[in-house]
Formats: structure tokens, C-alpha cells, sequence
């Protein structure tokens, strides 16, 4: 078990922030275990054709890029860096792990693969000796280098095309939360995470992971970052390093849904009577509308333009069935009490 203890201080420091290069390693762990989540096969089937053909091209080292993940599914630490901003980009992440000294390169490899031996594709970090690593010109900066370039490529085939959609979904997922965390502090802000996550008497406790310590958040805060591919949180595995959690993110059966089988994400039906009284358009929307989200997310779920979803809106806020707020940029809508009564009973 991994145990953070939080002060008063630290929890009002509690942030949320995005990740693109932590989603590309949780991903890799998806490729090589299909089991850990059935959701993704979809997009684990068309990813792995498309490496096939790029290894088969010799244009990309599908060995190097798998062995970037443990057997026991551990990550490094260095390739999985704190976000710096709210929502850095790509690029920048990875200047970050292209700027990681070589000893801590050798050092993370170590130890997220402990206690097996390192990998083929990751030998020379195990065989490199103390002078390489510490002139930054030996063996372990090259394969720093080269998992680098590999994961840009990876990132291009895998993540990219997607990464729009999946912004959006982690974006209403921490929407979701921040609210959690405002009515009802840590406690209910944790409460629906997941069942590895315990909050007592200020220390927040993570289960069923690999490694145990207990750590102290020492005015650092805590950030959090809702993952498309996590399938269960994943503290860093340095205890010295400042508390951060991934965790599985809402909404994640939505996002590979097939164009041909119905609107993704609207879950169960309307009934008859709703559609027959607002239409059917408008009785999705108020199915979806449970949780605070943004018209660009309703109108990927829906598979309709963000300009047709607005119309629905407008007429259903104006109607007093839902509330909205602004989110930065973007504008929030969920049911409001009314849009709950109508929905539990569209007769009355």
C-alpha cells in the first residue's frame, strides 16, 4: 500500500491537470495486456495493425516501445512527468524527458522493472557503468534519446487523431470532480474514484499497487490526472517523488463506440413519453445531461454538429430544464431539478 498524508495546505493546493505523454505509456500497458480493460479493444485492434506495418517497414521498434513497461505493468517515472500546467502539450512533456539526466534514466528503468532483469532492448542500462551515466554521453543518454523519437512516432500513430475527443472526456471528468470535491471535500472527492482508493483522517491510501511507502505531502499539494487508459490509480513509484495520482477517468465507454451503433454515449433510451413531449433530440440531451459537460462533448456523443446541439440547448435552458455555468472557456450544461422530475416522470 502507498499512503500520502495531507495537510490543510495541501488539500487546498488539490489541482487537476492533463497529461498526453502519461496516456501514451498507461496506453502501451493496454497493448500488451488486452485484459485490462475490454473497452479499449477497438482501439487496442486498429493501433496494433498499424505498428505491425510500421515494424514490419523498420520504421518503428515495437520491442523497444513495449519494454518501456514492466511485466508487473510499472511505469518509469521520468517518462511519466508531473504536468507543469494545466494542460501542457505533447512536445513539451517530452523536452522534459529528453532534458532527464542519464542517472535518473538508469535509475527509474531500475526501478520500475524491479526486482526482474531489465528487458533486451533495455540492457545497456544495466551494463552501463557509473562514468557513462554520469558524463551524460554514454549508452543510457543514446537509449533516452531513442525512446524519445520512438515514443513522438507512437504518439503520431496511436494518440494524436484521437486526442481531441479523449481532452474533452478527461476535461468532464475533472468537471465532475472539482464539483465532488466542493460539496463535500476529500471525502466525497474520492468516495466514486475507485475501490483501491481509501481517504481516512487526512492520509489518502492506494491499494494493490506495487512498492509500499508512506509519504508525506509536505506543502507539495496533490495533483490529480484523470486517464483514458488507467485502469486503476497509479501513484509514482519514487517515494520521494511529490504526490501525484492517475486515475481512471468517467465516461471512457463512450469514447471507441462505432459510428454504426447509435449515438455514443447516450446509454439507456428515452422513454415514449419523454420523446413524444420534448422530441427526440432534446430527450438525449436531457438523458446525458446528468453530469456537467460542454457542447462539443455533447455533440461527440450525440455524432450531431456543436451547432445543432446549441439549438436543443438553448430551448431546454430556456425551458428551465437545465442549468449552465461558465467552465474558462467553455460553457457547462447539466439537468436541473425540474429537467430531473421531468425525466423521472414526463406525464406529470
Amino acid at each position: 500500500m502507498i499512503s500520502f498524508e495531507f495537510g490543510v495546505d495541501d488539500l487546498a493546493d488539490t489541482r487537476f491537470a492533463l497529461s498526453p505523454l502519461s496516456e501514451v505509456m498507461l496506453s502501451l500497458r493496454v497493448l500488451q495486456d488486452p485484459g485490462l480493460s475490454a473497452l479499449h479493444l477497438p482501439w487496442r485492434r486498429a493501433v496494433l495493425a498499424q505498428l505491425r506495418v510500421r515494424e514490419r517497414s523498420r520504421a518503428l521498434d515495437v520491442d523497444l516501445l513495449m519494454s518501456l513497461v514492466a511485466q508487473r505493468r510499472t511505469l518509469p517515472d521520468f517518462l511519466t512527468p508531473r504536468p507543469e500546467t494545466f494542460a501542457p502539450a505533447f512536445d513539451d512533456e517530452l523536452a522534459r524527458v529528453r532534458a532527464t539526466s542519464p542517472e535518473v534514466v538508469r535509475r527509474d528503468l531500475l526501478a520500475a522493472h524491479a526486482p526482474d532483469p531489465l528487458p533486451e532492448p533495455l540492457r545497456a542500462v544495466a551494463v552501463a557503468d557509473a562514468a557513462a551515466v554520469d558524463d551524460g554521453c554514454g549508452a543510457v543518454a543514446r537509449l533516452r534519446d531513442a525512446v524519445c523519437e520512438l515514443l513522438r512516432q507512437y504518439w503520431d500513430v496511436a494518440l494524436a487523431p484521437h486526442w481531441p475527443r479523449m481532452r474533452l472526456l478527461l476535461e468532464a471528468d475533472m468537471t465532475y470532480r472539482a464539483r465532488q470535491l466542493a460539496k463535500g471535500g476529500a471525502r466525497l472527492l474520492f468516495a466514486d474514484v475507485h475501490p483501491n482508493l481509501r481517504w481516512s483522517d487526512g492520509v489518502l491510501h492506494v491499494s494493490r499497487v506495487r512498492g509500499a511507502y508512506r509519504s508525506a505531502a509536505s506543502g507539495r499539494g496533490l495533483l490529480l490526472v484523470p486517464s483514458v487508459f488507467a485502469h486503476k490509480p497509479a501513484p509514482p513509484v519514487g517515494r520521494d517523488e511529490p504526490p501525484l495520482l492517475f486515475y481512471p477517468s468517467r465516461g471512457v465507454g463512450t469514447l471507441w463506440t462505432a459510428a454504426d451503433d447509435g449515438p455514443a454515449g447516450a446509454g439507456e433510451a428515452p422513454s415514449d413519453a419523454l420523446v413524444a413531449l420534448i422530441g427526440p433530440p432534446r430527450a438525449r440531451l436531457l438523458l446525458l445531461l446528468a453530469e456537467p459537460l460542454p457542447t462539443a462533448e455533447l455533440a461527440r456523443r450525440l455524432r450531431v454538429t456543436p451547432s445543432a446541439v446549441s439549438q436543443h440547448l438553448r430551448v431546454l435552458y430556456g425551458s428551465g430544464l437545465l442549468n449552465r455555468a461558465r467552465d474558462g472557456r467553455s460553457v457547462l450544461y447539466r439537468r436541473s431539478a425540474l429537467g430531473d422530475r421531468l425525466l423521472s416522470d414526463p406525464g406529470r
